[in-house]
């Protein structure tokens, strides 16, 4: 596999372009990506949820283990991308090459390696939280297609971080939209067995999913092929490369450990609500489904913020590393405000997408209402903690995402249900949230400091 060898004289936008249209361009995209992703998120579960509540359940309690993937396949992508942005930036195209061909390495490996731990621990998994024989037979189906054919997901988010990473957001929208387009096109055509197709039920959810995944993915790897011309996919270039790696690792673990300890956030809510009634670990899905057309948008802003941040770090130019901070920042809340303003004023509308029965409306409204506060803090944790991540220091952001969801959210949350009243545990989401935000603050003022200094003394 090659690219077209013959370079670029000139300097890519990152560089020169203002940056508002700059990260408008870039983010902008990624956003109505992300967006979409999210609505095929919801449509799984909406089409599962017509099967019966244990249907729904059973995706639900799958969510640790996919997001357990989401979280090795973006923490690697951070990791990747802000190598390989800081080394266009630095003009070292051998290193970005490097960091792109190791980088594949690592995706294809990681790829094998859940596919081997979906076979062999999904039954297990599901046994771990429940003893219902529906939901341990649909979440095993789920989960076992879902991991065993992780190729897709793994080869969907390399091929479109490469993509965002060298500052083409519109191919990388692209891809995903097929990819999701495909997903929602198939799942009631499979869940249902429509159209002369076998009624597979939640495994026909699963099988969308990894299709749109894998179709996705391979029209990824055309596009970097064909027009990527800021980096040079070699197959005998896709080997592990130690020192890149390791520079991948140094800031994709901290983000990896961030987001699978969201694994084990889930997984002890699951427990946790589980006592109460099996109603309410179906809402918490629900509203995990529904919370990611907020979420997911701040992170396609976040994910076109990375690269123009990585890359004017390298070219030691802090007035536009500042502005794209602010401005992101800035554009992160108002989007979880809007958020904020819809789980409170229309909960019955949003549950109403999920064949809710009026207990789950119930525990849904309250669940909602009181969850999306935490909202008005988080737009601002998430970016704070990218951007230490994209400029060399993910410690940070590690000790913000172990405080919040471990330290903070889940022990608030065992001590609420102690009261036996449902509706007082939603509170550990803003009370989590206030602890990240005083961390971030500070978190996000050491490291500008830090970049302050080091661009001082090199200019």
């Amino acid at each position: 596999m090659k690219n077209n060898p013959q370079q670029s004289t000139q300097e890519n936008k990152m560089g020169v372009m203002p940056i508002a249209p700059l990260l408008a361009g870039m983010a902008i995209p990624m956003m109505i990506s992300m967006l979409v992703q999210a609505l095929y998120n919801v449509v799984d579960s909406i089409f599962v949820a017509r099967l019966s509540q244990d249907a729904l359940n059973a995706v639900s309690l799958a969510f640790p283990l996919q997001n357990l993937m989401i979280a090795v396949g973006g923490g690697t992508g951070v990791g990747m991308n802000a190598l390989l942005s800081r080394s266009l930036g630095e003009k070292d195209q051998d290193q970005a090459d490097r960091a792109a061909n190791t980088g594949i390495f690592i995706f294809l490996l990681s790829a094998i390696i859940f596919g081997v731990c979906g076979f062999l621990l999904a039954r297990p998994f599901f046994l771990a939280q429940t003893d219902i024989a529906s939901i341990v037979n649909y979440g095993t189906d789920y989960a076992r297609i879902c991991l065993g054919l992780s190729i897709g997901i793994f080869s969907q988010f390399c091929f479109e971080r490469l993509l965002q990473s060298t500052g083409r957001t519109v191919y990388s929208m692209v891809t995903q939209l097929i990819g999701a387009v495909i997903n929602i096109i198939l799942d009631p055509i499979l869940i249902f067995g429509l159209f002369g197709f076998p009624r597979l039920e939640v495994a026909g959810a699963a099988v969308a999913t990894v299709a749109g995944q894998i179709i996705a993915a391979g029209i990824g790897l055309f596009i970097n092929l064909r027009y990527n011309r800021d980096i040079h996919i070699r197959l005998k270039d896709i080997r592990p490369d130690r020192a890149i790696v390791r520079e991948i690792y140094r800031v994709g673990v901290p983000s990896i450990v961030m987001q699978s300890i969201g694994s084990i956030m889930v997984f002890g809510m699951n427990k946790i609500l589980m006592g109460f009634t099996d109603t309410a670990t179906a809402v918490f899905g629900a509203y995990f489904k529904l919370q990611s057309f907020i979420f997911m948008p701040v992170f396609g802003l976040n994910n076109g913020m990375v690269p123009i941040i990585s890359y004017n770090y390298g070219a030691a130019r802090l007035d536009r590393v500042k502005r794209t901070v602010q401005l992101t920042a800035a554009t992160a809340t108002v989007i979880m405000c809007v958020g904020c303003a819809a789980f409170n004023l229309i909960p019955g509308v949003l549950l109403g997408f999920f064949s809710p029965s009026a207990e789950m409306l119930s525990i849904g409204t309250v669940a909602l209402r009181v969850i999306s506060f935490s909202f008005l803090l988080a737009g601002f944790d998430i970016i704070a903690g990218s951007v230490c991540q994209a400029i060399g220091n993910p410690v940070y952001t590690l000790i913000c995402s172990v405080c919040r969801q471990l330290v903070a959210l889940l022990p608030a949350a065992w001590l609420l249900a102690r009261t036996g009243i449902l509706d007082l545990v939603w509170l550990c989401f803003p009370i989590s949230e206030v602890v990240s935000l005083v961390l971030s603050i500070i978190f996000l003022r050491r490291t500008m400091r830090r970049v302050e200094a080091q661009i001082g003394l090199a200019d």
